[in-house]
């Protein structure tokens, strides 16, 4: 472990190795004169903690934001990328189809097993205060109360304990820790870390934006989902899991109603002895955005658009090449993770966050995914998994199909309606008006019946009354100044409705 210099007498930021390098190698003096200038603001913050404890955690965590940003300034100043040319579609004995899976006999394997829920992100994009897993989506339930029912129902049906874990960040531990004292007297044990706070850096001069561990929280930031593996370590909660007999780990985004525990991915991982598994599914026009797994020179490794050159954007959207995209439900071998970061293997790609404070300072978040360790680990692969196991709330149009009469609710996991004729879900497109949660409920008097509807876009000032049916493609568009309001009972079916209220075939 490469020690920096720093103030007599105190703490000490430690920049870690990578690879078998004690040092990053800088290459010219303007990245060195950085790193030098960040490495002192950091050690500054740590020197000006007092109590111990507090300050051996807060120095554990700059120095993983120390290593992120040194990698930072070396690959900026190197212009290292991916070669595209070397970029190949996943051979399939890189990805397993989910229908080619051997059926798992045995639930007690269930008790070596851990689920993890990624729950850092707020409900600001819905128009929500605090921990997005606290929205209500269905029947009165949220997506935390919906999760912890999977699991107590998992524990009860099977007699297992499998331990339900949440890695919260600085934004929504305190609202979790309120809102998970109801389930106290439930079938399942609830644990909670969280993940790194991370300063934000001023663009031009490259220095945090804090000038001390405490004060503004808009100045800090959580690192990312890839943070996930040292959050781990440093809570000590790796190490509690190991000790405890616990041997996987299967982690999802705790807005993901999909990503249910699965008995058959499960005995996969263990019977081909892989250390993690990454669930894909087929893409659709309205996915060619997300991270696709690839073959890199002949190691798997997760590939997303920000690491695409701009030339070559549309052949990473297309889905003739790229038929998968990554839903992050993964399945991680903990044994694995405890030696990749002792080993000090873990290098996952930076993604550089522009963002802009009130004050209109320019800022950059360093952050990284759980999803890019998979080349980090023994036998890594992933499984071709049905699109039901990926149903995420990123929107309020993503809202509308989990209230919808397309899925029913059992024991917190979502079914599809049988009577559903498709295996796809339907494209609906909800405009500004519809963005946020409650100006969402006001335009819904009920939610309409959807079982036959391909497609619904809408826009502008439109409101729906009780008992509508959406069947085929419905486009409902208010213009500027016009309001349309559906009539209770109404039937639309492959219709386009304009701002003067005229219905005409589609």
């Amino acid at each position: 472990m490469a020690t920096l210099s720093t103030p007599q007498n105190g703490p000490q930021i430690k920049a870690s190795r990578t690879r078998g390098a004690s040092h990053i190698d800088f290459k010219s003096a303007t990245t060195g004169v950085a790193a030098k200038a960040m490495r002192n603001e950091l050690n500054s913050m740590v020197s000006g903690i007092e109590e111990p404890t507090v300050r051996k955690a807060f120095e554990a965590e700059m120095s993983g934001f120390f290593n992120l940003f040194n990698r930072y300034l070396s690959e900026k100043a190197k212009g290292e990328k991916l070669d595209w040319n070397k970029i190949q579609a996943p051979s399939p004995k890189q990805i397993t189809p989910y229908a080619e899976l051997r059926q798992a006999s045995d639930p007690a394997i269930l008790n070596k097993l851990a689920v993890l829920k990624l729950n850092g992100g707020l409900g600001t994009t819905m128009g929500c205060v605090g921990p997005k897993s606290v929205i209500e989506v269905r029947e009165g339930m949220t997506f935390l109360d919906l999760s912890v029912r999977q699991i107590e129902h998992l524990n009860s049906v099977h007699n297992v304990n499998v331990p339900f874990i949440l890695m919260n960040s600085f934004n929504t531990d305190d609202d979790t820790a309120r809102v998970i004292q109801k389930y106290a007297n439930h079938n399942v044990e609830i644990l909670t870390f969280n993940q790194s706070r991370y300063p934000r850096v001023n663009k031009e001069s490259l220095l945090p934006c804090p000038r001390n561990a405490t004060g503004d929280k808009n100045l800090w930031y959580p690192p990312g989902h890839g943070d996930l593996f040292d959050a781990m370590n440093n809570s000590g909660l790796l190490d509690r899991l190991i000790d405890a007999g616990k041997e996987y780990l299967f982690v999802s985004n705790v807005d993901n109603l999909g990503a249910v525990v699965d008995l058959d991915i499960y005995q996969h991982m263990i019977d081909t002895q892989a250390e993690f598994i990454s669930e894909v599914t087929d893409k659709t026009k309205a996915d060619v955005k997300g991270g696709t797994l690839i073959d890199y020179e002949g190691t798997i490794r997760l590939l997303e658009i920000a690491q695409v050159p701009s030339e070559h954007v549309e052949d990473f959207k297309s889905i003739k090449k790229f038929k998968i995209f990554n839903t992050n439900n993964l399945w991680l071998n903990l044994r694995a993770i405890k030696r990749v970061l002792e080993n000090e293997e873990l290098d996952l790609e930076i993604i550089v966050n522009n963002k802009q404070l009130d004050s209109g300072e320019a800022v950059i978040q360093l952050e990284t995914a759980v999803g890019a360790a998979i080349k980090h680990f023994r036998g890594a692969k992933g499984v071709n998994v049905p699109r039901s196991r990926f149903l995420p709330v990123k929107s309020c149009s993503d809202l509308l199909l989990i209230t919808s009469d397309l899925y029913s609710l059992e024991h917190g996991k979502l079914v599809m309606n049988p009577g559903r004729m498709f295996g796809q879900t339907p494209v609906v497109k909800l405009g500004d008006t519809f963005k946020k949660v409650a100006h969402f409920q006001k335009r819904f008097k009920s939610i309409p019946e959807m079982i036959e509807l391909d497609h619904l876009t809408v826009q502008g000032d439109v409101v729906f009354g009780r008992n509508i049916t959406l069947r085929g493609t419905v486009i409902i568009v208010a213009n500027e100044g016009n309001r349309i309001e559906i009539p209770e009972g109404s039937v639309l079916e492959n219709k386009l409705i304009s701002g003067n209220l005229a219905i005409i075939d589609h």
